[in-house]
């Protein structure tokens, strides 16, 4: 289900941005409902960049009649009315939707509010329950809001989409009119060329252009991403990054297969059920003596089909009691099949491969922390509405490692994985990030709606440490509660993009629990056995979204080293003189690995260029008449322009520290 409701607590401490939004939405709602008297309305909550409310009516609202409802929302911003809180018994709101009133303008006879008895129902037992009132319309609702409807600087209504009530497929839908609001027109106007930006940065548009990645839903598979020849070159140099700064932190790398029994996930907790959605369907794999048997039962099986269908045809006339212990022998059969072969699942994660690759020696505390490196690929069954280019896919690869160590080293090991993450950030120039650190809810250790290990005491240990970890760092964090990972708490690293674009870049997290259900053990100093902490740090995300984010970041202009077209070597003409003197060049930098190309082509020069330009070569080196002569090259950068001759010996030794130094 989407869109959990918000504790209380959740509630107090939202930020005047989102208050405004908040109220927006119930301006938004006012609008509707002089509009149309009869829409009902579910939810309307702040969400990232803006608000929606989820509204049912016969009337399909389209982008064509955003005027008239803004227009209307711009009264009611004018008249300036207040909202105002009012406490209520469940029975009055009860009674109150019986009559329409909730979520209304007045009473409407005959127009129960259906969906707010639907929200009343999920407000705890002895949970004060309050409306909130803006001039004639009345809603249901936990607050806050601003004081006054002129609080609300400026807003403007952005899309509509169909949603399910609650997020339940299984529910009525609806139509969700999204909208966005600021304190200032400025800050509103800031937002909109921020995001026509992001359109032009758009990573598939730009990877498309530059031909990085495609994705083949015919053949391959949606949220599959195939890697072109330029692409994969970000992909190695990522991973060489990744390798080289590991090695210099004592990791050592390892490799996994691409898929696990199931016992592995059971063993987990991954499986049956916190994790099962979020992976492929399992294969059965028969061993001979299996497979025979298992082509027995399948042809009683196709056997007992053409009975049933042969009393099918026969109507009345077929023996009920016969029927049913034909299908019983079906079910059966299915039952027996089911448990006939191994059951392997492509793997989701890495962690349980790293954790038998902890089991597979003894361990002693002299071993720890032991670090293990892998970019390994993960296989994850991502909903097809929520697939978007490299952002989210059902295939990644994953910049993984896990750390295992002692309770007196935790601080130590976690403090150096945040130590690298500000070190990808200053290469990147990724200026502006935080850490959100998700912790657990008391409330989900037991019960149906469990979401994480039962291990109280622990849980409070491992909080503990990530926060002072945080706290003595000085790296800003937020803290947010019940978004851990089931096995403990965790940190989801944003970042901002040069334009303040937002992204979920990367995760930390700390595992209490799986070690010891795997009966991961070191022998200590006391030559007793004990269970390590284990670090799950993934710093550079995935391939897939990471470079992803570069695309956009950049805008494609990658930095030399990034650049999947470093150099290009461009003859004014196609003078036989000139083109011997260049080729020494395109050798010794094709000898250094540097990705240089050549065009001693008599196409004229400016359209050359022009050539270059387009497909994002990060350095020209154009040689003349006056070059050659000189033994110089003259400079030009993609978007950066000419930078003038220099000896070539000299341009040539600036590249190769440029490369090396991975210079912005």
């Amino acid at each position: 289900m989407e869109n959990e409701r918000k504790t209380l607590d959740d509630r107090a401490k939202m930020t005047e941005l989102e208050r405004i939004r908040h109220s927006a939405a119930h301006v938004m709602a006012t609008a509707i409902l002089r509009l149309w008297p009869e829409a009902q309305f579910a939810a309307g909550p702040p969400v990232e960049n803006g608000f929606y409310y989820d509204v049912d009516l016969p009337h399909r609202i389209s982008p064509e009649d955003f005027e008239k409802i803004e227009a209307e929302m711009k009264k009611e911003i004018k008249a300036n009315n207040v909202f105002e809180r009012i406490v209520v018994t469940r029975e009055q709101a009860i009674a109150d939707a019986q009559s329409g009133r909730l979520g209304g303008l007045a009473e409407r006879p005959g127009n129960v509010s259906k969906f707010k008895i639907g929200n009343l129902e999920a407000i705890p037992a002895g949970e004060e329950i309050t409306y909130y009132r803006n001039g004639d319309f009345l809603d249901l609702c936990a607050g806050p809001h601003v004081m006054r409807t002129g609080n609300i600087g400026a807003f403007k209504l952005t899309n509509v989409a169909a949603a399910y009530y609650k997020g339940d497929e299984k529910g009525p839908q609806l139509q969700r009119i999204y909208g966005t609001a600021f304190k200032n027109k400025t800050a509103m106007d800031e937002y909109f060329k921020m995001l026509e930006e992001a359109k032009r940065r758009d990573h598939r548009k730009i990877g498309a252009e530059m031909g990085l990645f495609a994705i083949d839903t015919e053949f391959v598979g949606p949220g599959m991403p195939l890697w072109l020849p330029k692409g994969t070159v970000l992909v190695e140099e990522l991973e060489k990054l990744a390798k080289e700064t590991e090695f210099a932190a004592g990791y050592v790398r390892v490799r996994t297969p691409h898929l696990a029994k199931e016992k592995m996930y059971l063993t987990s907790g991954h499986l049956p059920i916190l994790y099962k959605d979020s992976m492929f369907p399992p294969m059965t794999l028969l061993e001979e003596q299996s497979r025979e048997r298992n082509e027995q039962l399948t042809r009683r099986k196709f056997a007992i089909m053409d009975a049933l269908l042969k009393f099918k045809s026969e109507g009345a006339t077929a023996n009920p009691e016969q029927v049913r212990a034909l299908e019983q022998e079906a079910f059966d059969i299915a039952l027996q099949q089911d448990v006939l072969g191994e059951r392997y699942y492509l793997k989701a994660m890495n962690c349980p491969h790293h954790h038998r690759i902890f089991a597979a020696e003894p361990r002693s505390y002299r071993d720890l922390p032991l670090r293990l490196a892998e970019y390994g690929t993960c296989y994850r069954y991502e909903q097809s509405g929520e697939l978007f280019g490299l952002m989210r896919v059902r295939s990644l690869n994953m910049n993984d490692a896990h750390i295992y160590c002692t309770e007196d080293q935790f601080a130590a090991e976690f403090n150096a994985v945040n130590d690298m993450y500000l070190k990808y950030f200053k290469i990147f120039g990724i200026e502006k990030y935080v850490m959100r650190f998700s912790t657990h809810d008391p409330s989900r250790l037991t019960g149906e709606n469990a979401k994480f290990v039962n291990e109280p005491a622990l849980w409070k240990k491992t909080e503990d440490l990530v926060r002072q970890v945080l706290i003595d760092s000085k790296i800003p964090f937020v803290e947010v509660p019940n978004e851990a990972a089931f096995y403990g708490p965790k940190i989801d690293v944003q970042v901002w993009s040069v334009i303040g674009r937002e992204f979920t870049l990367a995760t930390n997290q700390v595992d209490f629990a799986v070690p010891a259900k795997f009966g991961l053990t070191y022998r200590d100093k006391d030559n007793s056995n004990k269970t390590p902490l284990c670090i799950h740090r993934a710093p550079l995300g995935t391939h897939e979204r990471f470079i992803g984010f570069l695309i956009e970041h950049y805008a494609g202009n990658f930095p030399l080293w990034l650049a999947p077209d470093q150099v290009r070597v461009i003859t004014l003409n196609d003078d036989e003189a000139l083109i011997n003197y260049a080729k020494p060049i395109v050798a010794e930098l094709r000898a250094n690995m540097v990705r240089v190309d050549a065009d001693f082509s008599a196409t004229p020069f400016k359209a050359k260029i022009a050539d270059a330009e387009k497909t994002r070569v990060h350095t020209m080196l154009v040689i003349g008449g006056r070059d050659m002569e000189a033994g110089a090259v003259s400079v030009r950068l993609h978007h950066g322009g000419q930078q003038g001759a220099k000896p070539k010996a000299e341009v040539v030794a600036d590249i190769l520290a440029g490369i090396k130094e991975r210079r912005a």
